[in-house]
Parts: structure tokens; C-alpha cells; sequence
């Protein structure tokens, strides 16, 4: 018997089918490919702690992580210590890289106990202290990590968003960008006051390090001013472990 293809009916039974189908394939492949994702995930975390710190293979202008094949290895190398900061409590976890920021940021918000990872890598004899941020953009989530040394000044950063303005926001992740934190003090006297990112600061070649401030991004100053409060919320944030370490 031939099927009435021009019924509604029809429509409606091929569509059903179709998404379920659809579904299932598509949550096959989710779980099948989650371990995949989830290592991708890992080791982009620990590009991303190393660049802060100046491990990459950066040339004169672009941005380079350690490739994944070479990841794991350097982390543990460069990695000395993995801190979980809980209230007064100060832990060391291998794992603590893996900590999902924003989770514990939202339990900060409910009041409830939250757990602050932080890094101290070590290269060229010098020690790095490693904060990873989480704010927010013009359009979502931005994150990143800033290095600090024992004075407080910044060693490095990195920069990272959900979905900011291609040629605006998004140029967080450039070099040109990036570059300009290392050598400021996040010190204003004995205030921890981040460093701002500041439209017409006087200083476009960012010689002046101890005035907290770098140069704005041109038609960005919503994703700008995202940056300069992630900064500022997540040194406070630490401030308590920052004080034990601080060249006074």
C-alpha cells in the first residue's frame, strides 16, 4: 500500500523520527568523544597556566602554547606546587588545575564554601604565583591567569573569552594586548588594586609600570572595563595567601 506522503500526519511522524534519530546520534557521539574533550580540556588549561608564566613557544608577534604533545610533560616541570586555598585552610592538590572557577565563584555568591586553586611555578630560579580569573565580557564569560612574583608585580597573563567581538573584544588574546601587564605593580600603596585597562591614559607605549593602568583596546571599552574588574575581584580574592608572600 502506497504511504500518503501529503498528509500531516506523515510530516509529523517522519519529523518525530527524524529528531530522535538525530538525538541519538548526536548523544552517542557526545559520549563517545567525551574523554577526547575532556583531555583537550586539560590540556588547554595548562597551556594556558604556562603562558601566564612565559612558558610558550611565542615568535616576535603571535601567540604559541606549548604544543599538546609536549603539554603534560612541561607543566609538571614548570608546576612546583598546586595550592587549593578553602577559607583559612591551605591544601595542595595535583589536580587542583582542574577546578572549575566559575562553579566556585557562583558557591561564593550563595554563601556557600568554595575552593580557590592557585600555581607556583618556578623557572629560571625565579618563583611564580599563578591566579586564574573569571569575569565577565560585553557578550560572556571571559577568563585568564595573571603571574605574579613576590613584589606583586605582574610576570604575565592570559586572556580568554566566550564569544567578545572579533577585531574589538576579542583582541584580549593578542600579544600586543597581553604584553603590556608585564612590569605593572597590582599595588596601589597597600591596596591591591588590579590593573586597569584605561581609554587615553597617556601612556600608549605603556612605559609607566606603577600607575596600575594599561592602554585601552579601540572599540572595546565594555570588554575592557570586564577585564579590569576580573583583575581586581580575583587579587582580592587571593589577597589573604598574597599577604604571606609579599615583599613587604
Amino acid at each position: 500500500m502506497a504511504i500518503n506522503t501529503d498528509k500531516n500526519s506523515y510530516t509529523i511522524i517522519f519529523a518525530t523520527i527524524m529528531v530522535v534519530v538525530v538525538g541519538s546520534i548526536l548523544a552517542f557521539l557526545a559520549s563517545a568523544l567525551r574523554p577526547n574533550i575532556q583531555e583537550n580540556e586539560r590540556f588547554e588549561k595548562q597551556q594556558n597556566i604556562l603562558y601566564a608564566m612565559g612558558v610558550n613557544e611565542n615568535d616576535e608577534s603571535s601567540v604559541n602554547f606549548i604544543p599538546t604533545d609536549k603539554v603534560e610533560g612541561e607543566f609538571h616541570t614548570y608546576i612546583k606546587e598546586q595550592l587549593v586555598i578553602e577559607g583559612d585552610k591551605i591544601t595542595e592538590n595535583d589536580e587542583a588545575y582542574l577546578i572549575d572557577l566559575k562553579k566556585q565563584l557562583s558557591a561564593k555568591k550563595k554563601g556557600e564554601p568554595f575552593k580557590l586553586p592557585l600555581f607556583i611555578g618556578e623557572k629560571d630560579s625565579k618563583k611564580f604565583y599563578i591566579i586564574p580569573m573569571y569575569g565577565k565580557g560585553l557578550w560572556d564569560a571571559i577568563s585568564g591567569f595573571i603571574a605574579l612574583d613576590d613584589t606583586m608585580t605582574v610576570q604575565g597573563v592570559y586572556f580568554d573569552h566566550k564569544g567578545e567581538t572579533p577585531g574589538l573584544g576579542a583582541n584580549i588574546k593578542q600579544r600586543y594586548f597581553m604584553d603590556d601587564f608585564t612590569g605593572e605593580t597590582i599595588l596601589k600603596g597597600q591596596n591591591y588594586a588590579g590593573v586597569a585597562v584605561v581609554k587615553g591614559n597617556n601612556d600608549p607605549l605603556n612605559n609607566t609600570k606603577d600607575d596600575n593602568e594599561v592602554d585601552a583596546l579601540a572599540g572595546a571599552t565594555i570588554t575592557g572595563n570586564g577585564v579590569s574588574a576580573m583583575i581586581k575581584e580575583s587579587v582580592n580574592l587571593y589577597k589573604g595567601y598574597l599577604e604571606t608572600i609579599r615583599v613587604k
